[in-house]
């Protein structure tokens, strides 16, 4: 999940990521991962519904940001977010630093620079090893509408697979 502003768990993330608030390096993480719980009975709903549930970065996001920071190791940046609902697809949108700075707003927020991105890369590339996930990296340099094509190819196969199967455990 890209952080839920809206909570009041989401708000005090908005404003630390804006830079208004400084918090503590485990305090931002738990945070994070409280965010995402706060959506767990929401998302189990839908998918019990049959409703296919997409969200934006979820705890893969958190474990590399943390981990990039350099004082956090993979396993306990991990642990806070072990139960939540597993996804079936992960989708890698790789775009090289340089070509992601270009993009708007780049730097307008804590973390955004290109120092930091690249450790943030290297801690993702560590959690792709694990193969109990479903990993899948597209080039997001293409342009809008062949990204769009894949992506829904991607995800409507993957759908097709896993359409019986039980709901897993994140890192269970």
């Amino acid at each position: 999940f890209s952080a839920d502003r809206t909570t009041e768990i989401g708000q005090l993330i908005s404003s630390y990521l804006g830079r208004e608030k400084n918090l503590e390096d485990h305090t931002i993480h738990l945070l994070f991962s409280a965010n995402r719980w706060e959506h767990v009975p929401m998302m189990k709903e839908k998918l019990h519904q049959g409703i296919t549930v997409v969200v934006d970065r979820y705890a893969f996001s958190g474990v590399a940001f943390t981990n990039a920071k350099g004082n956090f190791c993979l396993d306990w940046c991990k642990q806070p977010d072990v139960g939540l609902p597993k996804p079936d697809l992960i989708l890698f949108l790789q775009l090289n630093p340089e070509a992601a700075a270009e993009r708007g707003n780049f730097g307008h927020e804590r973390y955004e620079t290109s120092s930091f991105q690249e450790k943030v890369l290297q801690s993702f590339y560590c959690l792709m090893e694990d193969k109990t996930l479903n990993w899948k990296t597209v080039d997001a340099s293409k342009s809008i509408e062949d990204l769009h094509r894949e992506i829904k190819s991607i995800a409507e196969e993957t759908m097709r697979e896993v359409q019986n199967k039980p709901l897993g455990e994140l890192w269970k």
